[in-house]
């Protein structure tokens, strides 16, 4: 393109002189040069390779989803596992056992349990590690109504009535809080129902008091303060309970084959816990995208519980996700005192896999 053009512009200069010729003859291969350059860079070059497919990823929550689960919803919606090569898709389960269960049938890849529920599942034979925590706090909680049994103290556990359910590992745990307290745990009378009738049980004073997971208060404060009443949480985490409790479970067997998969989707999730607990409305919103039975301000009161779980002094100094061999072996012993196996009981560090926290630190 360029030797044409150059050529048609020294036409009329063609035969005035030998050096206008020899200048002509250096132009004209200076441009044929040029055009070959030209010519070499516009050819077609072979298409780079395609960029590696994400891998996908199953994970399987602890429940049904609810508004504590945003975080996981909001690291898809947010793009972070996305920017980690990850195509994560989300179930849900019906407790803690089922989502093991998933992991070792390859129902899902990776999920999210407690730290009690690996346990037991280890004395029963599974291969399943914890590789992150995110409730460094256990959500074990006493709910009571003041005017009521009003309950504050450790004490007032002993000949107390509790609603519950009928071989439930809850009692259990408090009943070992009790013992580590002191007090007499036989004393504590259960109440068999069933927990979608708890919260009614207690508001209609059928039983003075009920067990349930911490991020169940701001539903229960709201229906409390509607019949002039208030509800008081009793959260064992709070009253000396050291049971480090949900977080990321992977088997054996997948850590082994995949743990740069493993690293780049706990790397993932704890950006959008990050996310999550920076901005709740935002979260909320994030998941209502995946879960739109949900509600925003709901969904946000309920992060606001889950927040006192997962931050401690210990993850605002080493970052989410974070666990040491120390609380491990103390959520064993607890274990191994109150609750007991019925399998082989585990060690502490057949617990959790080490190395697939980040390098540098995810803080809240």
């Amino acid at each position: 393109m360029l030797a044409p053009a150059l050529f048609k512009a020294t036409a009329p200069v063609w035969h005035e002189d030998l050096r206008s010729m020899r200048t002509l003859s250096r132009l004209a291969h200076g441009a044929l040069a040029g055009a070959i350059i030209v010519a070499a860079v516009a050819l077609p070059v072979p298409a780079p390779a395609q960029d590696k497919p994400p891998t996908k990823i199953v994970f399987s929550l602890d429940f049904i989803p609810l508004g504590r689960h945003a975080p996981w919803y909001a690291a898809i919606a947010e793009g972070y596992y996305k920017e980690e090569g990850l195509d994560v898709s989300i179930i849900p389960s019906q407790g803690t056992a089922q989502t093991i269960q998933a992991i070792e049938a390859g129902t899902a890849q990776i999920g999210f349990t407690d730290v009690p529920s690996v346990a037991l599942a280890r004395s029963n034979g599974s291969k399943a590690k914890m590789v992150a925590v995110n409730y460094e706090k256990a959500p074990y909680a006493i709910f009571s109504l003041d005017p009521g049994a009003n309950v504050t103290r450790p004490e007032q556990l002993e000949g107390l009535t509790l609603g519950s359910g009928a071989g439930s590992f809850t009692p259990k745990v408090i009943q070992g809080l009790m013992k580590e307290h002191g007090l007499n745990p036989d004393s504590l009378k259960i109440d068999n129902i069933a927990p979608p009738a708890r919260a009614s049980a207690l508001l209609s004073g059928q039983v003075p008091s009920i067990e349930f997971f911490v991020m169940a208060e701001p539903g229960l404060a709201a229906a409390a303060k509607a019949k002039n009443e208030q509800l008081r949480t009793f959260l064992l985490a709070d009253h000396g309970l050291k049971l480090l409790s949900n977080g990321i479970v992977v088997t054996e067997g997948y850590l082994a084959s995949n743990p740069d998969v493993v690293t780049r989707f706990v790397r993932a999730s704890l950006r959008g816990w990050q996310f999550a607990l920076r901005n709740p409305g935002k979260a909320a919103e994030d998941q209502i995208k995946f879960v739109p039975t949900l509600d925003v301000e709901k969904s946000v009161a309920e992060l606001a519980v889950v927040k006192d779980l997962a931050v401690t002094p210990e993850v605002v100094q080493n970052g989410l996700g974070y666990f040491d061999a120390a609380g491990m072996k103390t959520s064993l012993d607890f274990m191994v005192k109150y609750v007991g196996f019925a399998g082989t009981t585990p060690s502490a560090g057949e617990l959790y896999a080490t190395g697939f926290l980040p390098s540098l630190p995810i803080k809240p």
